[in-house]
């Protein structure tokens, strides 16, 4: 297969984001028939179209999609890659964050609020599964992965897991339900509904157990393994939440939902995992550096 030529891959992405080989030719100041030339050069190499015209436009085809895609990534890890070796002091810096798509949106945000706002970095959030987020970050297409589960130990991948908190975690509920419900924590497991995380959390196997231990078979009134959608259980007063504060931090603060008791043996804990480089990001370095201070 020819090699790829990233000028006519440049030529592309400037043909897809226009829509018009009219507009791409007069943004790069090129004849519209030499652009055209060079893009079915570009599609011969690929053995694909990449384009379909509808009316006046192009639009990209599925092969046209996945190129564009790639384009986007080569030419952000080109630009990443003259950051990070010239270390230019003037220049943006991406963080790409991957999330655990359960994972805490409070939490994330206290993760990078340290970043926020700051004129020399630019933050990408994304959520997943623990799966495609590590593949992600090995790619390094992800500079950081958040997650409350330390991936296992695997000699082909150094994981670097950094422990970043153990939340505390409590039952929740609406102020009216706290407000009625009473006696000891065995109790309150025993006669109120719970909301509780879904089975295969390492934070619902720790209730489990704790419960277990009181000798209470608690009532489930719903299980989810979103924390923002136990949140939003707890406030329809479906029962009380087994929930970390954190998730619930702004609705406690504003008299939305209310804390029925603290559960001291449980906590949730949250990991930021990374990958070593031999050029860490100077960004996530200091988060990580002050967060273990």
């Amino acid at each position: 297969m020819p090699a790829l030529n990233l000028h006519h891959l440049r030529l592309f992405h400037a043909v897809a984001a226009e829509g018009t080989l009219t507009g791409a030719a007069r943004r790069l100041n090129l004849a519209q028939s030499a652009l055209s030339t060079q893009l079915k050069t570009l599609e011969a190499t690929l053995g694909h179209d990449l384009f379909e015209r509808r009316g006046r436009g192009l639009v990209l085809t599925e092969a046209g999609r996945i190129a564009f895609d790639h384009a986007e990534t080569i030419f952000r890890t080109a630009e990443d890659l003259t950051a990070t070796l010239r270390e230019t002091g003037g220049s943006r810096r991406a963080l790409r964050v991957g999330a655990l798509a359960t994972l805490s949106r409070n939490f994330q945000m206290q993760f990078i609020r340290p970043v926020i706002g700051k004129g020399d970095v630019e933050v990408h959030l994304r959520s997943g599964s623990q799966a495609e987020l590590l593949r992600g970050l090995e790619s390094l297409e992800l500079d950081v992965v958040l997650t409350t589960h330390a991936p296992p130990r695997d000699d082909a991948i150094p994981w670097l897991v950094n422990r970043l908190a153990d939340q505390p975690v409590s039952l929740i509920g609406t102020p009216r339900r706290v407000g009625s419900a009473g006696g000891d924590l065995a109790a309150l497991l025993a006669e109120q509904p719970l909301v509780l995380p879904a089975l295969d959390t390492a934070l619902r196997a720790s209730f489990d157990a704790f419960a277990a231990q009181l000798g209470v078979t608690p009532t489930v009134a719903a299980e989810a393994d979103d924390m923002a959608m136990l949140r939003l259980l707890a406030r329809e007063d479906l029962g009380l939440a087994v929930i970390p504060r954190i998730v619930v931090r702004d609705e406690l603060a504003a008299g939305f939902l209310a804390e029925a008791a603290k559960l001291d043996r449980i906590t949730e804990t949250f990991f930021a995992v990374t990958v070593a480089r031999r050029f860490p990001h100077p960004v996530l370095a200091r988060i990580l550096r002050d967060v273990s201070e």
